[in-house]
């Protein structure tokens, strides 16, 4: 049973689906993204109950205690009961503003460049 006690912090990442694949996870603690009473992680880190992480994803910064050791990948819905998210609110307020004002590159429709069949009418108004 005390072998069964052990988790890797990159697996936990995983399990939790916080990290797509279990690499991403470990690239992220190698990268500095997470990080453990301020200080880097690396992925082999022992998780326990109680532990307080923060994590750097692509589109989110958490901040997440560990309720419950998880070993494998499950669906979320079951996921989340073994974390909770206490990312501060401030956190939340900036990502819901950078998020309004993100830009796709996708200009709007029928600004910007010409439609095929308005193009034939220039074209067809210059031969004139």
């Amino acid at each position: 049973m005390a072998e069964k006690e052990k988790l890797r912090l990159d697996k936990y990442l995983w399990a939790i689906r916080l990290f797509k694949t279990r690499t991403l996870a470990s690239e992220a603690c190698e990268k500095g993204k997470v990080k453990y009473n301020g200080e880097q992680v690396k992925p082999a880190k022992q998780v326990h109950v109680g532990d307080e992480y923060e994590i750097k994803t692509e589109a989110k910064r958490w901040r997440i205690k560990v309720a419950g050791l998880l070993f494998g990948r499950v669906q979320y819905t079951e996921a989340i009961k073994y974390y909770l998210d206490i990312t501060p609110a401030e956190e939340i307020e900036r990502l819901q503003f950078q998020a309004a004002s993100f830009h796709t590159g996708k200009r709007l429709s029928k600004v910007g460049r010409p439609t095929k069949k308005q193009r034939r009418d220039l074209d067809g108004f210059l031969e004139e």
